[in-house]
């Protein structure tokens, strides 16, 4: 596959590392792209976590997004800025792996993650075990080419019912095929948990949209994101729906539960913090 490791890959090189403990790293985000959404600069994170854990149970394993027990949105990063990023891992087996990171760019923190836990399943089940250490060599060697990551495309959901600043309720088609499954994951292909994170973080604007009616020199920005719980894999072609509610609305603040659900079955749950911002 020409896109394994470039299509889903946000880790460039790893420029430390203690197996089991910690790792830092860094990924240039290249100048071309129109954006760089958080729920990436999260996944980078995420990623450097995996790559350190793979580490330590000798490739023999790899985790999969699990929880979040809390995000931090602190700020937006650009095209062509380069993310420093760094975890610590809390405990590590062929279970499971709790860490905590963050992502910064230039001298701004951008993201913090903590509580997070990811399943440790068996590698051989999502890629080829060979491929991954020798690629985990070059990151911690020369590092990956630069410009690898070419973007993706966003997805559109439709709206298809509403109770206007109470909920909202829509479809999120996914797509049959897709470069980012190259990645994620070439022997068992899967929609990466953050790619719907953001769909569901898009829906949870649109309804504080219609709880705070913003005026034009306002500004909504999600700012924390708590008790992320991806339930189970949602394959390529998949139907999901998506589903936001108010839980709460003050000081220009609003609270929004977000659910994600396949064939009528929970696959994915949290809440967003939203806060309204008058422009500079």
């Amino acid at each position: 596959m020409a896109d394994h490791f470039s299509s889903f890959s946000f880790v460039d090189r790893i420029t430390g590392i203690e197996p089991g403990t910690r790792g830092q790293g860094c990924f240039a985000i290249p100048a071309g792209l129109p954006s760089f959404p958080s729920c990436l600069v999260a996944e980078a994170v995420g990623q450097l976590a995996a790559w350190v854990a793979m580490a330590h149970v000798e490739f023999r394993c790899r985790p999969v997004a699990g929880l979040a027990g809390e995000v931090r949105i602190l700020g937006e990063v650009v095209p062509g800025q380069i993310l420093d990023l760094g975890i610590e891992i809390e405990s590590c087996d062929l279970d499971a792996v709790a860490y905590a990171g963050r992502a910064s760019a230039g001298d701004a923190l951008a993201v913090e993650v903590s509580r997070c836990v990811g399943p440790m399943l068996p590698l051989e089940e999502f890629d080829a075990p060979g491929a991954v250490r020798g690629h985990f060599e070059a990151l911690c060697g020369p590092g990956a080419p630069p410009g690898r990551f070419r973007g993706i495309a966003e997805l559109d959901f439709e709206v298809i019912d509403r109770d206007p600043g109470k909920w909202l309720r829509a479809e999120l088609q996914v797509p049959g095929s897709a470069p980012f499954f190259a990645d994620h994951f070439p022997r068992r292909p899967v929609f990466p948990g953050t790619l719907l994170l953001h769909a569901q973080l898009r829906l949870a604007l649109k309804l504080a949209g219609d709880v705070l009616h913003p005026g034009p020199r306002a500004r909504l920005e999600v700012r924390r994101i708590e008790d992320v719980k991806l339930r189970s894999f949602i394959p390529p072609g998949q139907v999901v729906e998506l589903r936001a509610e108010t839980q709460a609305n003050a000081g220009g603040t609003v609270a929004v539960a977000v659910a994600a659900r396949a064939a009528g079955k929970l696959v994915g749950s949290g809440r967003v913090g939203i806060v309204q911002r008058e422009a500079g």
